[in-house]
């Protein structure tokens, strides 16, 4: 079985991938016509299995009266392109060199005539094989032939690559006509920035969380076993005493408990260092489950303050008091199995 031509040379290597069918099967009954007018003689029992779509073709497709053949035109391709279509309806196989010229076509007639198979190794072929130069092209054709996979690749690469796929041809022609394609485009970089900056924003927040779940634990470590320099009042710190695991942080509390004890700016509310520490000793009492034993200066004042009091304001700090302790919970969910968290 070989093609023949009527209009057009074409290639030797098309006519050697269909030579092995009359090796193995029956005389053809159909003909495959292209559009450069060259002929493929094929068997409609092996196309009708593969292809659904061709089925109902081969079904409506008239009868030569002088040889008895069906004719079915496949335009609008290479040649080659249908050759090779053809070969992997017989052998569901091809080269894979093939895809890099012949892949935009066999993912056309892959959707066109039904055949999943082939439609999944040209989606993998085509995104593997994306570039700055030919991916407007391959987004259209992915959205004409609903290759969801494909599209979304493709999308990604003109995100991330954006200001040198505007410079070539093809974003130029989607310019002029095919503005939906252009609005998705734009509607989808705007996402991603958007997802980004979420993101980041997210992370510097669960970060400033954690900081204060790390002060807490601090203030607890101060008031009770005494650090460094500051130290509970019954107990005399001393400077020989070794820093704590986490002595960065106990280091600048120690600083603000020091400043906060001396400042004479407190008492009318001019200190915006002394408001940080009320701030910390009121995030600790709403926080602290051991109110009848806490060493920790003015807890078991704030903590009947905030039960007497119910205000608006302070559903805000509720939700600070949650996002602290769920900060602590997710950060000890992240380390390795059977990690104990050092004690101070």
């Amino acid at each position: 079985m070989c093609p023949t031509k009527s209009s057009d040379k074409f290639s030797d290597n098309s006519v050697v991938n269909l030579q092995f069918i009359d090796q193995v099967t029956p005389e053809s009954d159909v003909t495959i016509l292209t559009s450069a007018g060259v002929r493929f003689p094929a068997h409609s029992r092996i196309l009708a299995m593969a292809s659904a779509v061709m089925e109902k073709r081969l079904e409506k497709a008239k009868r030569n009266k002088k040889t008895g053949e069906k004719l079915i035109p496949i335009r609008g391709v290479p040649s080659d392109a249908v050759s090779l279509f053809l070969r992997f309806l017989y052998s569901s196989s091809f080269a894979e060199e093939d895809m890099d010229k012949y892949g935009v076509h066999l993912l056309a007639l892959s959707h066109v005539f039904s055949v999943p198979s082939l439609k999944q190794k040209c989606t993998k072929g085509l995104a593997i094989g994306l570039t700055i130069e030919n991916v407007i092209d391959v987004l259209q054709l992915a959205r004409l032939c609903d290759a969801p996979d494909l599209y979304l690749k493709g999308l990604k690469l003109v995100a991330c690559k954006f200001m040198a796929v505007r410079m070539t041809e093809g974003w130029r022609f989607l310019q002029k006509h095919d503005h939906l394609l252009e609005l998705e485009i734009l509607q989808f970089i705007h996402e991603v920035e958007s997802r980004r900056k979420r993101t980041k924003r997210q992370k510097e927040e669960q970060s400033l969380y954690l900081q204060l779940s790390d002060a807490m634990e601090c203030l607890v470590h101060i008031c009770t076993e005494g650090c460094t320099s500051v130290g509970p009042h019954d107990m005399d710190p001393t400077k020989n005493k070794k820093p704590c695991k986490r002595y960065s942080t106990c280091h600048g509390l120690q600083t603000l408990i020091r400043h906060f004890a001396t400042c004479k700016k407190r008492v009318n509310g001019g200190c915006a260092r002394c408001k940080r520490m009320w701030q910390l000793l009121k995030l600790h009492a709403s926080m602290c489950d051991h109110l009848d034993h806490c060493r920790v200066p003015l807890c078991r004042r704030f903590k009947l303050k905030m039960e007497q009091e119910k205000k608006g304001g302070e559903e805000k700090w509720s939700m600070l008091v949650r996002k602290v302790l769920l900060a602590k919970t997710v950060s000890s969910l992240s380390l390795p199995k059977g990690t104990i968290t050092p004690p101070h």
